[in-house]
């Protein structure tokens, strides 16, 4: 199964699952009026209502490339998580609103009883279901929007578990702590649509990808046995996908066809990461000795010489290497 039908199904299956949960819920809340009840159907709606969103916004990222978009539509997806974070704020306050005036007003709601607490840890199991499904096939797919997705999972276990404890208290005379549990679900809430848009955010800015990642890049270019350097060396994310350039160095010898195929299997070697989507190299003759000071490429250079020698990075108090050339240059 290719990427767009894989992550067309799981939004599918988000969609269904949360649609499910909602009418339980809804339907535990309206025969019970517990609160937590009632902030657990709120979420559950919101999740439904966002599944949609994120199903709507798979089928566009999974739309081959155009005239008008050559790279493809994968680049939307960031958008498409921070729609996600725009619901889950919106669920978040909806349920604190109502746990404060619950409080303040002293109406605290129904007892759920077995009913409701049978319906949310029911919830809890399947969101947990859920969460790990969303997680392997995001990680699998590299879909922002299906981690996103799965964030939000994660945290409706902890907040299915609140609503639990509330309900419990309420049970067993403590009707306040129906309420209080509604607004620990909804910080719950909160702080799932924080990390959706923190996350996401650096897809949209371009920011670089994990060092290790980096340090997988700069390995597989030393790893052709006719580059002597690289420098330049830059990765940074358009969206989900990483673009990357760098710089390296060949013996100046050596006949344009050679050169150009050191560069050609170089770009395939690094193309092959399923992160990345563009690779630029350029070829620069040894002899030159175009080396600038490059802080990052140091950095990465001395990582990967002590993950190959299994010693601790040499570095000094500011992270740059202490080994001339980071270790790496001009071997």
């Amino acid at each position: 199964m290719d990427r767009s039908d894989a992550v067309r199904r799981v939004g599918a299956v988000i969609l269904a699952v949360n649609l499910v949960l909602a009418l339980l819920k809804g339907g535990a809340w309206y025969l019970t009026g517990s609160l937590a009840v009632g902030s657990e159907a709120v979420n559950s709606l919101s999740d439904a209502v966002y599944s949609l969103v994120v199903l709507a916004g798979l089928y566009l990222t999974t739309q081959p490339p155009d005239f008008e978009h050559p790279h493809g539509h994968e680049r939307i997806e960031p958008f498409v998580s921070l729609v996600i974070a725009l619901g889950v704020f919106a669920a978040g306050i909806a349920v604190l609103w109502q746990a404060v005036s619950s409080v303040a007003t002293g109406d605290y709601g129904g007892v759920a009883g077995p009913l409701g607490l049978s319906v949310l840890g029911v919830g809890a199991l399947v969101k947990i279901g859920l969460y790990r499904y969303c997680l392997r096939m995001g990680e699998r797919y590299h879909s922002p929007a299906l981690e996103a997705t799965a964030l939000d999972n994660r945290n409706d276990v902890l907040t299915a578990g609140a609503a639990i404890v509330g309900v419990l208290g309420a049970s067993v005379g403590f009707p306040i702590l129906d309420p209080i549990a509604a607004g620990v679900v909804s910080f719950g809430i909160l702080y799932t649509g924080y990390e959706i848009v923190r996350d996401n955010l650096n897809y949209l800015v371009g920011a670089a990808p994990p060092e290790s990642l980096r340090v997988e890049i700069l390995r597989r270019a030393f790893a052709h046995p006719d580059v002597k350097g690289a420098h330049d060396v830059v990765a940074h994310y358009v969206g989900p996908e990483i673009d990357v350039s760098l710089h390296i160095e060949v013996e100046g010898e050596m006949t344009l066809l050679e050169a150009h195929d050191i560069e050609t299997e170089v770009i395939e070697s690094i193309r092959e990461l399923p992160q990345v989507d563009d690779v630029f190299v350029h070829v620069d003759p040894r002899e030159l000795g175009e080396w600038k000071d490059d802080e990052t490429t140091d950095l990465l250079d001395q990582r990967l010489f002590d993950e190959e020698d299994g010693h601790d990075a040499d570095l000094d108090a500011d992270g740059n290497s202490t080994v001339p050339d980071g270790g790496r240059r001009g071997q």
